[in-house]
């Protein structure tokens, strides 16, 4: 227990373990600061929880307050207690739910602006592949770059999500490059290193360009103008290994 002074009432932590989610413990922070006037004033309260989001232990603290009101004038920490840990998993199903709303919205609609970084280990009939990959960019309306460094290959590209895909089934079953008997193949060594959502700190690429790059500095530097530097650390030196 942590005690103030009278004039500002008491404070004090609990630490409580509530089970059930999803077989978890989940361990709960609380802290009820009771003012001077308890009970007939409703105490603050702050959740915290390093397994709820910040989200979700604003709505344990909402739901906690509204318990708080119905038992005003009568000491109610105790009760409070007893009703998050049976009520807890309740609460978080809820905003977890209304967070998936949110998801669905987003993802549900295509028209969001999709980047795919894709790794290609070779290119035997480069001036041929490097056209079709040009092509399939231009008539999908997508920008980006296709970057070579030492044997380092990178697609980078941006468009609408259905386009990014049709590029995805394009690369994958086409007769893009020729084997090593000078037969067409398709690409059999391509690596989808990431695909995901355009956030607002990226900027976009206007065009589609080809680009050659003698050092990974400058290869680092085309990615970081673009905003891509944590795409660019997380994917890009693992390949020099």
């Amino acid at each position: 227990f942590l005690y103030f002074p009278e004039t500002h009432g008491i404070s004090f932590r609990i630490q409580i373990s509530v089970k059930e989610l999803l077989g978890t413990d989940v361990l709960l922070k609380l802290l009820f600061h009771l003012p001077v006037n308890y009970p007939s004033t409703l105490p603050d309260i702050s959740v915290n929880s390093d397994q709820l989001t910040r989200a979700q232990c604003m709505d344990v603290k909402d739901k906690l307050l509204e318990q708080a009101k119905k038992h005003l004038s009568e000491p109610m920490v105790h009760d409070l207690i007893l009703w998050v840990q049976q009520h807890l998993k309740d609460v978080i199903k809820q905003s977890a739910t209304v967070c998936n709303e949110k998801t669905t919205l987003s993802k549900g609609t295509e028209d969001g602006i999709w980047m795919l970084l894709l790794h290609l280990d070779h290119m035997r009939a480069k001036a041929k592949y490097v056209k079709t990959v040009e092509k399939w960019a231009s008539n999908l309306r997508l920008t980006g770059r296709l970057m070579f460094m030492g044997k380092i290959i990178l697609i980078l590209l941006q468009g609408d999500r259905s386009s990014i895909k049709e590029y995805l089934i394009l690369q994958k079953t086409s007769k893009v490059d020729v084997d090593s008997s000078g037969k067409k193949c398709k690409e059999k060594m391509m690596s989808v290193l990431c695909e995901t959502e355009v956030q607002s700190q990226h900027k976009r690429f206007q065009t589609f360009e080809i680009k050659e790059y003698s050092t990974l500095e400058e290869l680092q530097k085309e990615f970081e103008t673009a905003g891509l530097t944590t795409l660019f650390s997380e994917f890009v030196p693992p390949l020099f290994k």
